[in-house]
């Protein structure tokens, strides 16, 4: 549930933070048909955003060979939109209360889909990058509005369910993107995956301004912090750059890569002295003095950051070095929503009566067996043996965001949980965006790595390497052509195990975060997250 974090983003008002929005106040329930187009209007807003952050992804082969840069240039892509996202995200609560949850809401679908049309018709990489860094920061405030206009259109009582049907969207989201991303690419030209937003995006917006306009939200002139605003575009900006730019400059033998770096690191250190004694801080950093919060925000920020990562990497693995199509490699992505959608209603149910950090735990586990089951992937993998550990990795999406969405919020005062809310949600998008830049940099390296390896055995006086030059030359091939296809058996072997310490290092990271699972302390099962539900 990819973007639960925000699901109690307007539990109680919230004047006094700019992090996240307030709720709209005192709002009464839609009813009968307004209710069921409401629902269906951010429905499908939060649908178009997360299909938006996923149908890129088997798309990066079409993209990059169109464009002309290789794929690891392509991911940035996927990166550009998820930093800008990030950005956005705190900026979210003084926008909704300067102008109104209603107005920004319907400017940001207009916004995207202005913002995808620029996208698809991008002649080069720089411009569509430029195109989805726009997308990216439109798109930051519509998750949380979406969640906070649904809860208002429901009784209190069925706020659960009202987050329920908002859940199902993005997890069939990503499910979609996949699969549309790639049938796309293969039937029809990449550009499309971004025009497929407008008509959406239209009706939408229309939707969304024909039932909420009388159900505006109070508005009012707030200060906003300029300069911890400017820190952060700063920090964010030159880390991501230099995550991005670092293979291809070769690291911090580059004196950009290094002059970057440093800009990064002092610009955070910075932004914390700023925002720890500004009196409108864009980002509340005292939240982090909270055992819960820190402990959940590392597991879950760092937890989603390798999924993301791994999220890029195997559809890039399965056209590149597998041969699969955009359209198969959607198909052996997109089991992972099933089990999500189906066991997602159930876990935030009955999540109140459970203790989440065991929850949390069982995501981990599964989360680790499932990265465990990928390391031992061969060049030969067939389809079956693909799906099988996306399918299970559903169960642990399921049982991943809603219970440590519950800890971070466990135990937080009312007037902090908008905030809290929104900083987890900044926390985790940013290392989404450090997994894909991490993620594609590591299997570079260590692919070559294994290549320089394998290439050692390759030899005349290898009793092996001759017998089967000799066994391809007997097929009809010459000397050279023999030589050839050894050269691209050793590529796809190399980038197959570089690949494979991929996962295998996820692995075991993803069963190393079950300790900070454990240093949390959360009150009352559901915690802070339930009672925020039940506040409204």
């Amino acid at each position: 549930m990819a973007d639960t974090l925000t699901a109690r983003e307007g539990a109680e008002p919230a004047p006094t933070s700019p992090a996240a929005p307030a709720r709209p106040a005192h709002q009464e329930p839609l009813s009968g048909a307004k209710l069921i187009v409401g629902t269906i209007a951010l429905s499908l807003a939060t649908f178009m955003n997360v299909l938006d952050s996923s149908i890129a992804n088997v798309s990066i082969p079409a993209i990059s060979g169109d464009l002309g840069v290789s794929p690891n240039q392509g991911t940035w892509v996927i990166t550009s939109f998820a930093v800008a996202n990030a950005i956005s995200v705190p900026l979210t609560g003084w926008l909704t209360t300067r102008f109104g949850a209603v107005r920004l809401f319907v400017t940001s679908i207009l916004l995207f889909v202005l913002s995808s049309w620029l996208c698809g018709v991008a002649p080069n990489l720089e411009v569509l990058l430029a195109a989805r860094i726009l997308q990216g920061a439109v798109a930051g405030p519509m998750i949380p509005l979406s969640q906070s206009l649904l809860l208002s259109s429901y009784p209190p009582h069925k706020s659960t369910m009202a987050l329920a049907l908002w859940g199902m969207t993005t997890l069939v989201a990503p499910i979609m993107g996949p699969l549309l991303g790639g049938w796309i690419s293969d039937n029809m030209t990449w550009p499309w995956i971004f025009y497929i937003n407008i008509p959406v995006g239209i009706l939408a917006a229309y939707a969304t301004w024909a039932i909420y306009r009388e159900r505006e939200t109070p508005t009012r002139v707030l200060p906003i912090d300029t300069i911890g605003l400017a820190l952060l575009v700063i920090w964010v900006g030159s880390m991501q750059l230099m995550l991005d730019k670092g293979k291809e400059l070769d690291w911090f033998h580059s004196t950009e890569i290094v002059t970057l770096t440093v800009v990064a690191v002092v610009g955070f250190l910075f932004f914390l002295a700023w925002e720890r004694y500004e009196k409108h801080p864009i980002v509340d950093i005292s939240l982090f003095n909270g055992r819960n919060f820190s402990a959940g925000v590392v597991a879950i920020s760092v937890a989603y950051g390798l999924f993301f990562g791994n999220l890029v990497i195997l559809p890039l693995w399965l056209q590149t070095i597998v041969g699969y199509t955009a359209t198969d490699a959607g198909i052996v992505m997109a089991p992972v929503g099933i089990f999500a959608i189906l066991l997602s209603p159930v876990i935030g149910r009955n999540l109140p009566k459970m203790d989440p950090r065991w929850v949390a735990t069982a995501a981990f586990i599964t989360f680790g067996i499932v990265s465990l089951m990928r390391s031992r992937f061969t060049i030969d993998v067939d389809t079956t043996t693909l799906m099988i550990p996306t399918l299970i990795q559903g169960a642990a999406m399921a049982m991943f965001f809603i219970p440590l969405t519950s800890i971070i919020l466990s135990g937080q005062p009312p007037d902090k949980i908008p905030a809290a809310s929104g900083l987890s949600n900044f926390v985790r998008i940013t290392f989404g965006a450090i997994g894909a830049s991490v993620s594609t940099t590591v299997w570079e390296n260590r692919s070559a790595m294994h290549h320089a390896h394998l290439v050692e055995q390759v030899n005349p006086y290898n009793p092996i390497y001759n017998a089967q030059v000799e066994h391809l030359m007997q097929q009809g091939m010459s000397h050279m052509q023999a030589v050839g296809v050894i050269e691209r058996t050793i590529s796809q072997q190399a980038s197959m195990l570089g690949a494979n310490d991929i996962f295998w290092i996820s692995g075991v990271m993803f069963f190393g975060l079950i300790v900070f699972v454990w240093l949390t302390k959360p009150k009352g099962g559901g915690g802070g997250s339930a009672d925020a539900m039940g506040a409204h």
